[in-house]
């Protein structure tokens, strides 16, 4: 008789039910809102889905992958984004960039159909000035977004956004104070005004790593500004499966703002397109894309577990004398936290996987052939930068590796599968240590059956797992050739070793006490045992980890974590879905909740997301609501929750780099580029 477990039932619950976050949109069949001509909303999303998703355009003008101005040279750490209608306007704003004390980079974007000149521009922390022609649509939001989706702005930790406004129409609103000319100078004289303004807010960035966006005084606004916008903000934020919740609304109006670039890179995710902004010749001072976005950029950067705040915040809060050095360019860095994501082998083929599941068998065979069980559900996944790799070649590793670094991963933890002496999928591994390439890695034995299935339980199994015909005590043995390897990641000198389910291995605490042992013997040195933090079902632990002889233990969710149903009555799901469709904002509420009680030697995990649509198709568990926002925000938690350690012991592992067929991917997406890789960066440098 099968066993009934708490975690079985919710999972059976959620087939049948949903629950929402804050308010609750009902949508018609054809994903459009009921009511309403869809029509007349550039950013429908049953007519987004319809063009593909975005997917099928750049975003921005194909001539910039081209233009000679791109790659900048040596970015600076800071970039000025200056949006242009108005040239006679322009001056007034370069100027004043002559107190900038840090280097900067200024990208200049004109709709006004006249040249720029900014030969002339006399700033001596200048390094690179570009500037590109748009059309102008979308005032000076679509060509912000373009400049995003072309990843003109990736390299940037902070951005200052401006924009030649002057808002005439401000002087017959009885309702506002001022012009638009004086609006305009006093964004500028609050955003830059000198040296020592600039200083004060690049300093509130440096010493508070919660704190996104600045914006003049006075601009900070909420929900009574919603005006026609809140219905074109629910449309585009279900693009990224994110709920908007009326009260909560806080934004910066006016749209100039310093800004953490995270926040702006990360709008690549919702794959906007000059058709999702309407044309400029109809006057719009409200109910467009660009006024939803311009509240969007606020909700996700509260979403990102940053602050929306105006400049009372940083004369409220000054930040000490130095700390605005922090963004020069020779300013050392170094990360909060050591990021290592698992890292799946499976992208090559195998005699094993050839008899299993045909000839020539990949992971990519199950990533391709997926297919969507709900309306806007991301599949099938498709890689970008790195195409469908074969992970034979060294090639495709020195890419990951760039990748990683330039995202301030510190190492992937391999999955390693060991069946009674019989190594699987250990070919990558082996060429990363036969090699040259410069990756930092360390292993998790991943000691589970391999079944049809891809559950790791006792039913149709294809190779098991059999300690009695080899002790687990060889597996040291048998990878010792990779420990000792000089690139392989320690904690205060003590090799990682992971064992995903200690507790399906016969006297486990003594076969600890052999590797440890046989370690020392052979010339490892010292490990550092961690287990998986699975549940007892899962062979976890059921006692402490030192009772086990281990070390600790790592998150990896969504193991040990409720599962608490989506929003499955308004999503359209296929007749023939008969999975398991949970809450990812359920999940990270309980996961940061969690933190606040982990034990010292807990090492929390993060997931990006879990949808294992490829594999399972009509019977998949998949998570519902993972963006690059609410996963910064968790990430940032948990590298809270391990500030306090040392610095080698201040790591948090995320599930995964490249789990393609459970969705579980940082690598770039055809759908989300590589803003979840960015925000890895951003959490790490804020």
């Amino acid at each position: 008789m099968r066993r009934i477990t708490v975690a079985g039932v919710r999972r059976r619950l959620a087939r049948y039910r949903g629950i929402a976050k804050g308010a609750v949109v009902t949508y018609l069949q054809d994903g459009t809102l009921p009511g309403r001509d869809s029509s007349r909303a550039a950013v429908d999303f049953g007519a987004w889905l319809r063009r593909g998703a975005g997917r099928k355009a750049s975003g921005h003008p194909d001539s910039w992958r081209i233009d000679p101005q791109l790659p900048l040279d040596e970015p600076a750490r800071v970039a000025v984004l200056v949006h242009v209608f108005y040239p006679e306007l322009l001056p007034e704003l370069l100027e004043r960039l002559a107190a900038m004390p840090v280097e900067f980079d200024l990208v200049v974007t004109n709709s006004s159909g006249k040249p720029v000149d900014l030969a002339g521009v006399a700033a001596p922390m200048l390094r690179n000035c570009v500037s590109f022609d748009t059309e102008n649509r979308g005032r000076d939001i679509f060509p912000l977004v373009q400049v995003v989706n072309a990843g003109i702005l990736d390299p940037y930790e902070l951005v200052l956004k401006m924009h030649t406004k002057k808002s005439a129409w401000r002087t017959e609103r009885v309702d506002l104070e001022g012009s638009g000319d004086a609006w305009r100078a006093g964004f500028i004289e609050e955003l830059v005004g000198d040296g020592d303004r600039i200083r004060a807010i690049l300093g509130a960035f440096a010493e508070d790593p919660n704190l996104g966006l600045v914006t003049a005084e006075g601009n900070v606004v909420g929900s009574e500004h919603w005006g026609a916008d809140e219905p074109i903000t629910r449309e585009l934020l279900r693009r990224i499966e994110l709920d908007v919740v009326h009260d909560d609304l806080r934004f910066a109006a006016g749209s100039m703002y310093w800004v953490r670039a995270f926040v702006l890179q990360g709008l690549r995710s919702l794959n906007l397109t000059a058709a999702d902004f309407e044309d400029e010749r109809s006057a719009h001072i409200d109910g467009t894309t660009a006024h939803a976005l311009e509240r969007s950029i606020g909700i996700l950067s509260r979403e990102a577990g940053l602050t929306v705040e105006d400049t009372r915040h940083v004369r409220e809060h000054p930040a000490a004398e130095e700390a605005w050095t922090r963004f020069t360019l020779d300013a050392p860095r170094v990360p909060a936290a050591r990021f290592v994501p698992f890292y799946l082998p499976q992208f090559h083929p195998t005699e094993e996987n050839d008899v299993w599941w045909g000839k020539g068998f990949t992971e990519w065979t199950n990533v391709t052939a997926a297919r969507p069980v709900y309306r806007g559900q991301h599949q099938p996944r498709f890689p970008t930068e790195l195409g469908f790799y074969d992970l034979r070649l060294d090639e495709i590793r020195e890419q990951q590796r760039e990748l990683a670094e330039d995202h301030d991963i510190a190492g992937f933890m391999y999955y390693h599968y060991w069946f009674a002496g019989r190594p699987l999928l250990e070919l990558p591994v082996n060429r990363l240590v036969e090699g040259d390439v410069e990756q930092p890695f360390c292993l998790m034995w991943a000691n589970e059956n391999w079944t049809r299935r891809w559950d790791g339980r006792s039913s149709d199994v294809l190779i098991g797992q059999d300690y009695d015909k080899v002790p687990a005590e060889q597996f040291i043995d048998d990878v010792a050739h990779l420990l000792e390897d000089r690139r392989y990641l320690r904690v205060n000198g003590k090799a990682v070793l992971a064992i995903y389910r200690p507790g399906q291995i016969p006297d486990f605490p003594a076969v600890a006490a052999t590797w440890r042992a046989r370690a020392r013997e052979v010339g490892i040195g010292e490990l550092f045992l961690l287990s998986v933090s699975v549940a007892e079902e899962f062979d976890g632990l059921t006692s402490s980890a030192a009772d086990y002889g281990l070390d600790g233990s790592l998150g990896f969710p969504p193991h040990n974590l409720s599962w608490v149903a989506g929003p499955a009555e308004h999503l359209s799901l296929d007749p023939s879905f008969r999975g398991n469709l949970m809450s990812y904002g359920a999940l990270v509420t309980e996961a940061i909740k969690k933190l606040r009680t982990m034990p010292d030697d807990y090492y929390p995990g993060v997931m990006v997301n879990f949808d294992n649509t490829a594999r399972r198709q009509w019977r998949p568990d998949l998570w519902y609501g993972s963006n690059p926002y609410t996963f910064r925000r968790w990430l940032a938690e948990s590298v809270h929750a391990v500030a306090h350690r040392p610095a080698d012991e201040r790591i948090v592992f995320i599930n995964a780099w490249n789990e393609w067929a459970e969705g579980a991917i940082l690598e770039p997406t055809d759908r989300f580029g590589r803003t979840y890789l960015q925000a890895v960066r951003d959490v790490g440098r804020s």
